[in-house]
């Protein structure tokens, strides 16, 4: 937790409400199947989980996957 101050803790926890909020908006307001919400909703989770944990140093990158770093 010392690689991430508290600026950075500020940006992630505001970045996963945008997150949350945009999901939230399209499960509720945009029609289409139940399995294409639950896929779009898993791929979701796995990516703001791995960027997350890049974040926080508790892995590495992953080769031929960038995700965008907090500065």
């Amino acid at each position: 937790m010392a690689l991430v101050n508290q600026a950075t803790l500020v940006q992630i926890i505001v970045i996963l409400v945008v997150v949350g909020l945009v999901m939230w908006l399209i499960n509720t307001y945009i029609p289409m199947a139940a399995s294409i919400k639950s896929l779009l909703n898993i791929i979701v989770f796995v990516v703001l989980l791995i960027w997350v944990l890049q974040t926080f140093g508790l892995i590495g990158p992953i080769p031929g996957l960038k995700m965008p770093a907090l500065k």
